[in-house]
């Protein structure tokens, strides 16, 4: 009878943590971050981060919509999108007609939507992947920078390809492209730079790749092997956020890591 107890409460304890790292894979978590940086801002910006959405057959439509909504409840100003948004080629976003979904997020954030490829976006599947990004409106930043006006402030967006990508720009030639008396905000799908970013005048930077390991303990390898594997800190310069993604990547589990979104409103000093 003891014996059959166990048996019993282990299935219980499995099929607990099975439902639990279901949850955490499908149901995100909104991280808010306020940071305020020495450039001009006239009024404070709110940006979104949602890295690694590996859009899939496993995981699509839905999170795309439940995104747009969270967009729309957040108030967002702008979506940043730090590298591997699809899972590894664009099979299931065209057989899904996700475009459709996607486009309809891009259109509902007042400055649009920014996005990086990650490693998983190029692997071999570089080119129908930016071009299904870019016809649903997304932004690519792609070894680019792109400027924006917010009350009337420029403010720069600076895109890395992934390391995967061996031409890839150093982030100093990126630099030498924007007027860096004004907000930078850098997204590199890698957070393997920090340390170099951390003295360049950039702002924000905003990474994913990590999954902040995905399943535990692999959480305690990923923090071991970066400057910071996961999470937000002030470093030199500029402030640094390593989301653990909004999707997953091979099976929908997570345990020691959330499906999450950061929601980061930055502030600055007003010119008079």
């Amino acid at each position: 009878m003891i014996f059959i107890g166990l048996r019993a409460l282990a299935l219980v304890i499995f099929l607990g943590l099975f439902g639990f790292a279901l949850y955490s894979a499908y149901v995100p978590v909104v991280r808010k971050l306020s940071i305020s940086i020495n450039k001009p801002l006239a009024k404070p910006l709110r940006i979104a981060v949602a890295s690694d959405l590996h859009l899939g057959r496993l995981f699509g439509v839905a999170a795309i919509d439940r995104l747009n909504r969270l967009m729309i409840d957040s108030q967002a100003d702008m979506l940043l999108m730090p590298g591997d948004i699809m899972d590894d080629n664009t099979d299931a976003f065209n057989s899904y007609n996700m475009a459709k979904n996607l486009a309809e997020l891009c259109s509902s954030l007042p400055y649009g939507v920014y996005a990086t490829l990650g490693n998983h976006d190029l692997y071999g599947h570089e080119q129908p992947i930016s071009q299904a990004l870019v016809d649903a409106g997304v932004h690519l930043l792609n070894d680019d920078v792109f400027g924006i006006e917010h009350e009337g402030q420029p403010i720069w967006l600076v895109g890395r390809f992934d390391n995967h990508k061996r031409q890839r720009v150093a982030t100093t030639d990126l630099l030498a492209n924007v007027d860096t008396s004004q907000p930078v905000i850098l997204l590199d799908h890698r957070p393997s730079d920090i340390d170099e970013h951390s003295q360049l005048p950039i702002d924000l930077q905003v990474s994913g790749h990590t999954h902040n390991g995905q399943v535990f303990p692999a959480n305690f390898i990923v923090s071991a092997i970066n400057r910071l594997g996961y999470g937000y800190e002030a470093i030199g310069r500029g402030h640094f956020v390593v989301s653990s993604g909004y999707g997953f990547w091979g099976i929908p589990f997570r345990l020691g890591s959330r499906s999450e979104i950061w929601l980061i409103t930055v502030s600055g000093h007003t010119n008079k």
